[in-house]
């Protein structure tokens, strides 16, 4: 038992080197509410976290940055950098298509 928990402390620091106290939030089908409130629980413990999306998602991840940077305005939040790219993905009728990308940074001010 040991053993096991010393391969999930080491596999933990291993994921923390390799995040770089960085956090990344995926924004997909849940309420937007619930992304919130995730950004917000890991601004609380990281110095910057990245809000993810891509394709019809992008709007919403735009909506949770705006709700946590316009409506939390006394904490002090803001957008430090947003990245915009295009993935080439196969589709499942075997064509290749593109679908784009943002990555929203939020930091404390």
């Amino acid at each position: 038992m040991a053993e096991s928990q010393q391969l999930k402390d080491v596999g933990a620091t291993h994921e923390d080197d390799s995040k770089k106290t960085r956090d990344v939030i995926f924004v997909g089908t849940k309420p937007i509410m619930t992304y919130v409130t995730a950004t917000l629980t890991q601004l609380s413990t990281q110095p910057f976290v990245t809000i993810k999306a891509r394709g019809q998602r992008i709007t919403q991840a735009v909506d949770v940055s705006q709700m946590i940077v316009k409506r939390m305005n006394t904490v002090g939040y803001k957008i430090k950098d947003v990245r915009i790219a295009s993935d080439s993905l196969q589709s499942q009728d075997g064509k290749t298509r593109n679908v784009s990308t943002i990555e929203i940074d939020i930091t404390k001010a």
